[in-house]
C-alpha cells in the first residue's frame, strides 16, 4: 500500500496495525516513495555475551550469592 505523508499522519494508527499484520506500507511525498513502515523484529532475549562491558568472575559470583539477613529485610520493606 502506498500513502502520501498527509494520509500517513491522519491514519497512522490504522497503518501501524496493517504493517503489524504483514502489509507493506510505503509513505511517499509528491508520489516519490520515501519510507517503508515495517515492524521491528522481536528482540526476545539478548544472547549471552552482548553485555556492554565484560563482567569479572567476582562480580558474577557476587550477583549469584544469596542475600544476607539484613539485605533480605531491606528487600521486603
Amino acid at each position: 500500500m502506498k500513502v502520501n505523508i498527509h494520509q500517513a499522519k491522519t491514519q497512522f494508527s490504522r497503518l501501524v496495525e496493517r504493517a503489524l499484520q504483514g502489509e507493506e506500507i510505503i509513505i511517499a511525498k509528491h508520489g516519490k516513495p520515501l519510507l517503508k513502515l515495517v515492524p521491528i523484529q522481536s528482540q526476545g532475549q539478548r544472547p549471552i555475551g552482548l553485555h556492554p562491558r565484560k563482567l569479572s568472575e567476582a562480580s558474577i559470583a557476587a550477583s549469584l550469592a544469596p542475600l544476607d539477613e539484613e539485605a533480605l529485610k531491606d528487600w521486603y520493606r
